[in-house]
Order: C-alpha cells, then structure tokens, then sequence
C-alpha cells in the first residue's frame, strides 16, 4: 500500500535516501502530466542537503514549459552554479525549456535524443526485461549510429550512456536502442485513493505515466515510484476502469498544490481538455479573413486535405504538428470540413481542435484520448492517413530537418516516428526565414523583402527526414510554402506549382541553393487561396462517407 506524504518534510525526507547517480524518469508531455511539484522539491532535497546528486533524466517529452518545471531548475541550477545535481538527460523535446538547451550546448551535462514515440517504447521494452527496443524509427537520420545516435553534445557522445546500434533482420535494416533502466519514477495523477490507486480524470491526457511507473518498478531490482496528485478519495471510491495505474506500484504518494497540476502551460483547468464536458459542433466563422504569407500555408494545406478526402471517398486519420499545422485544424472546422478528419496529436487526443504553443498536445473536445505509447505505436504501423508537420531545412535529396541547427537543440520530438509510419505527407513552412515582408493582396502574393536565410539547401544540416527511403516506400510527400509547392519525386523535389504575381527565376529558384525538377506543365496555385474569402472546401467533401455516419 502507497505511503502517503503529506508534508514537504516527509516528502524531503524520502527524496535524500534516493541514492547518487539514480536514473530518475518523469513523465510530463509539457506541463501536461508533468509532477512539477515532485520535481522542484526533489531539487530543494538536493539544495538542502547535497543529495540526490548525480541524476541522469528521462522522460516522454519534456517535463515543463518556459519557467516551469525542467525549465525552472535548469535555470536555478545555472543561475546558482549547482551543476552536480544533474548527469545528463535523455528528452524527445527540449524547445520549452531554453535554460535545459543552454546546460547541454555548455557542456555541463549530457544530452541525448530520442522520439518521442521511440521513448515511450523503449520505456515498455525496458519494462518487459528486454535487451532495448528494435525499431525502424530514424534509420539513415540523426538518430542512427552512422550519423549522431542521438546524441546533443561532445559530453554525450564521450560517455555514450545510450546504446544505439544499426542491425539487419529479414534483408532490412533496423536500430537496436538501449538506455539506462530507471529506478526512480515521477509521475502525475489527479486521485489517488487510500490503496494508491491513481485515477486521471482532470488530465488532458494519458501520457506515459503507467508504461514510466513500469519501467521503474520492473526486476531484476525494482525502483521506487512517486505520484503526485491534487487530492486524496477513500478506498473503493474510484470506478476500477477509472484506475490508471493499480496501487501496489506505487510506493508514494504526494497532494500538490493546486498551482503545480495545470493542465496545460496556460491553462489551469477546463473540463473541455479532459472530456469532462463534450462541447457541441460550433462551425465559427469569422468575420473578417486576414491573410498573411502564414495563413496562405495553412490555406493551401486545407485544401491539399480536403482534396485527399475527396480522391479517397473517406474520412482520413491525421496527426497535426506544431507550429503551422496546428492551426490548420480550426481553419477545417470553419470550411465545414472537420467531420471528414480524425485529427489526432501524439499525447493521445482524437478529435476536437487541438491547442497551440505550450498547450500543444491536448485537444479541446476530443472524442477520444489514448496512451502515448499506443498513439504512437498507431503512427509507427502506418494506421494514420496523412500527417502534416513542420520544416526548418529542405535538400535536393528531399531530406528534412525540422529543427535542429548550431546553437539550437530543440530534439526531434514525435517527428521521426509519425514521417516513418505515415504514408502521405505533407511539410509545411515559410519559403525563408529570418525578417521579411511578403503581402497578400488582390489574389496574389507580392514579395517585398524576403527572409534572409535559405532553407532549401544543398545538403540540411541534420537529416530527420530520409527522402531515400521516402522514395523507397513510396511515400506521397508534399512541401508547401507560401509561394511555392513541391513534390518529392524518384529524382528528389520537383516543382508543381507556383503563387500567383511571384517570379519564377527572382522569387523561388534564386533563393535555393539547388535546381529542382520543374514539372513540364508547371501550375499556378489556386487563387482562391489569396483571397479574403472561404475556400468553399465542404463542398469539395460533400457527400463522403464522414465521421461513421452517410450523409
């Protein structure tokens, strides 16, 4: 039976008994499920008395957002000189967490990468006993031994605390992953009842909390595992379907305060979030429709979905990315088109309109909300239709990285594993990047300042994305800018369409560092698209099999 600790005293007490050097996973997709009360007392415990030191972290995600959380005691220990308390990180994600990166890019601690779905599994293969997690998962990218193994630093890649191998099974090629198994778990629940069974019903999602409370817990020497939760209930008072994770796994429980069980960076709590309340069908319509060089991306991509649903005369399964195709999902709830898309977003919502920013990976309204592993065990299987993701560089190979340069180590997140199951996809972005001022306006774009960086280049500066083996499997990928619209094709990226009033030569193929393929009959994109008005995408969908039911 879980021990309860209901004091800060009995909680530090507990923590510096946590031997040095411990393996310490914690859970946290963002704020969302993050312990962040365990996690800023653990720091206290080692302020307080110089132990736990030493640790090295795992996680889901990221457990925190910009000052909160992993983020907040990465700043501390930067700010104080505490550097001992840390030994490294194994993180999927880190762009919310600038005090995190800075740690890693100084050399101060380790820093690993992997996906996150690719972190999920080999948290279940970890709990299982098994040797690491088999997986096709970054193959020729990043990831794999013959480039960076995922490794963030010079640190990292001196110790090499993770284990990556490349090895053939059945004439294809695999990654064998290993990492350190953890001892210790912090996890977050909503309830906990007088056994320590933990229930999750004011959580946005499920996460990895179980597979994590696994992991530690496993033989051949199991660890130990606290919960945080935001109240106690008596025993047998929590539906056992409603139970999350059985009691006997965990050894303590902790009530934080209400500040430290948000569900999202931004938002304490809606019922909306946690299917508490399901909000009726409201198509909103704005307005007034203002169009930037951003909402022309958003608008193309809608149209690019809507015309999949149309060819394929069904509703398709899809997973939107941060950043640009976030905000695609509300632009297809307003064309009337959302009851044709089962969006999903790698935490385990289905449905509803996913949020944005540091609230990104809950929904407001999902019908659904599954594990993070099992999420991505969908994604790996190919049993999604479409993902629409973002993109920082683009090469003549049709390689893609979506976020890592020098200086800059926001990890992979779920990118690599969704783009290795997914069978059509589609990158969004800006043409450049950096200060520019393109306009929008009587249908056609007009590039008055362009940004100063290129972001299709001779070869990207880490491959997260292999065209190759895109190519090979016969992937349907599509690239989509504000001005222009590619195709990754047997002899790399080929030109299919181009804005209306941009100049081929000065507005595109100047501004990249090689010649694509330009299809012989090379089109406009819609003009429609660069108008202040609907697209009128339902009716493209209209009389297609949708949500389960005809019309």
């Amino acid at each position: 039976m879980a021990r309860f600790l209901l004091s800060e005293a009995d909680l530090t007490k507990v923590f510096k008994k946590i031997p040095d050097g411990s393996t310490v996973a914690i859970s946290g997709f963002n704020i969302s499920t993050a312990p962040e009360y365990l996690l800023l007392k653990l720091y206290d415990t080692f302020l307080k008395y110089g132990h736990p030191r030493h640790l090295f972290i795992e996680s889901d995600s990221l457990p925190g957002s910009p000052g909160r959380g992993i983020d907040k005691v990465c700043s501390q220990i930067e700010e104080n000189g505490h550097y001992q308390f840390l030994k490294g990180v194994l993180m999927p994600f880190l762009g919310w967490s600038p005090a995190l990166q800075k740690l890693i890019l100084d050399e101060r601690i380790e820093g690993y990468t992997l996906s996150i779905g690719t972190m999920a599994h080999l948290l279940r293969e970890v709990s299982a006993g098994r040797p690491g997690l088999i997986t096709k998962v970054g193959v020729g990218t990043f990831l794999d031994s013959k480039q960076d193994a995922g490794t963030l630093n010079e640190l990292a890649r001196k110790v090499g605390r993770i284990n990556v191998e490349n090895i053939m099974i059945h004439g294809n090629e695999y990654l064998l992953i290993s990492a350190p198994k953890p001892n210790v778990a912090l996890i977050r629940g909503t309830t906990a009842d007088e056994m320590g069974n933990i229930s999750m019903e004011k959580e946005g999602i499920y996460g990895t909390v179980f597979t994590i409370t696994q992991a530690a817990k496993a033989g051949p020497s199991g660890g130990i595992s606290f919960c945080q939760v935001e109240r106690v209930a008596r025993m047998g008072t929590i539906n056992p379907k409603a139970v999350h994770i059985p009691g006997p796994l965990i050894d303590y429980v902790a009530v934080s305060p209400s500040e430290y069980a948000w569900q999202t960076g931004s938002i304490e709590f809606d019922p909306r979030i946690s299917g508490g309340l399901i909000p009726p069908v409201i198509h909103k319509r704005r307005e007034k429709i203002l169009l930037d060089s951003r909402s022309v991306i958003v608008r193309r991509a809608a149209l690019e979905i809507a015309n999949m649903v149309r060819d394929r005369k069904k509703a398709l399964i899809a997973n939107f990315g941060v950043g640009i195709p976030s905000e695609i999902p509300s632009l297809l709830e307003e064309e009337k088109v959302s009851d044709y898309i089962y969006s999903t977003v790698e935490a385990g919502p289905w449905g509803g309109v996913p949020l944005t920013g540091n609230d990104f990976g809950v929904s407001v309204g999902p019908f659904a909300i599954i594990p993070l592993p099992d999420q991505f065990t969908l994604y790996e299987g190919g049993m999604i239709d479409i993902s629409i993701l973002g993109f920082m560089q683009v090469d003549k190979e049709g390689n893609v990285n979506p976020s890592i340069l020098p200086g800059r180590i926001p990890g992979p997140g779920g990118f690599p594993a969704i783009t290795c199951g997914s069978p059509s996809i589609v990158f969004t972005g800006q043409f450049t990047a950096g200060k520019a001022d393109v306009r929008v306006r009587n249908g056609s774009l007009s590039i008055v300042k362009d940004g100063s960086t290129t972001k299709f280049v001779n070869e990207v500066y880490k491959i997260l994305f292999r065209g190759e083996l895109a190519i090979r499997e016969k992937k349907d990928v599509t690239i989509i800018t504000e001005r222009a619209v590619f195709k990754l094709g047997n002899h790399g990226i080929r030109l299919m369409e181009i804005a209306p009033g941009v100049d081929l030569d000065r507005d595109i193929l100047d501004k990249m560092d090689f010649r694509p393929d330009i299809m012989p009959n090379l089109t406009t994109m819609n003009p429609e698209i660069f108008k202040p008005e609907r697209l009128g995408l339902g009716t493209l969908v209209s009389g297609i099999r949708k949500s389960g039911i005809y019309e």
